[in-house]
């Protein structure tokens, strides 16, 4: 009975011991990234957590998440944080016009989460919009390097180009329609190739059309050597990563503005689209491509 007793205490004591080193952890500073569920989405929110694991952060990580799954998660304060485009949030969040200039976007949405208890901050130079590709060759051969310079060429010589597209992108007034009307021109229907979206950069590779639509941060840019036209007229809105994080959060934690700041100025979209590449192409590891790049960058001790 004795040694049943003994072995009861020394249960119970090892139990209290285990709780007080647990509770070091909940004591300390805990945070939660969310991210969503696509190459460029992980590595912000790995960078980030590497970043606020250095200043003593318990990190949780929440990524691979739908966009308005991730959103209404950071609405609910199950997330703390993530990186959050401008102009998803003003357009497909808000519901609002698109406006093409990038501060003005941001502070648009900035005022009205403040409404929502979100905060947004530290906007990075990372565009994740869309644009209108060629290949380098076609480009320097037609001298087209702007969309203005495409619609010129098209309203000289119509029916000569073809453009792959997805279905929506082909179909939504902020897509291709409102692009010809910005530019005043047509690519006319037959001369639209419509594919799944991560066919349209191969199809201009492959020589199958002459422009194809893309994402500024595109892995596949780099993949196949493309260039972006310009958009001169700034018809696409500005989809700018930045960091929303919960107003609860950030007055428990001001230092984490700091913090990403330092990732967020070190940030643009041709270091985003090569970061996609080494991941998507290359296949190399988030977590891999992530931290070199930090170390590199002098944002992290290797």
């Amino acid at each position: 009975m004795l040694n049943k007793q003994l072995t009861l205490v020394i249960a119970v004591a090892f139990t209290l011991f285990l709780s007080s080193c647990s509770s070091v952890g909940v004591g300390g500073k805990q945070v939660s990234v969310g991210g969503k569920n696509f190459t460029e989405q992980y590595l912000l929110s790995e960078m980030t957590a590497f970043l606020l694991k250095e200043e003593g952060f318990e990190v949780k990580e929440m990524n691979n998440l739908g966009s308005t799954v991730v959103r209404k998660a950071l609405e609910n304060e199950q997330v703390d944080l993530m990186w959050e485009y401008t102009g998803t949030a003003l357009i497909t969040y808000m519901g609002k016009e698109p406006i093409s200039d990038p501060e003005e976007t941001f502070q648009k949405v900035k005022a009205i989460d403040a409404k929502n208890g979100i905060l947004w901050m530290n906007m990075s130079e990372v565009n994740n919009t869309y644009a209108l590709a060629m290949t380098k060759e076609k480009s320097k051969e037609l001298g087209i390097k702007s969309i203005s310079d495409l619609a010129s060429y098209i309203k000289e010589n119509p029916g000569k180009l073809t453009i792959a597209s997805d279905a929506e992108f082909a179909n939504r007034p902020d897509g291709l329609p409102g692009v010809e009307k910005k530019y005043g021109f047509n690519f006319g229907a037959e001369n639209i190739k419509q594919m799944d979206i991560g066919l349209t950069q191969r199809a201009l590779d492959n020589n199958q059309v002459d422009v194809s639509v893309a994402f500024e941060t595109d892995a596949t840019i780099r993949e196949y050597g493309l260039v972006t036209l310009e958009d001169d007229k700034h018809f696409f809105p500005p989809y700018r990563a930045a960091v929303s994080i919960n107003e609860e959060t950030y007055e428990k934690y001001p230092e984490i503005k700091e913090i990403t700041a330092r990732l967020a100025d070190k940030l643009n979209s041709d270091i985003m689209r090569e970061l996609n590449y080494k991941v998507d192409i290359e296949g190399n590891s988030v977590s891999v491509v992530a931290h070199d790049w930090l170390v590199e960058n002098g944002l992290l001790e290797d």
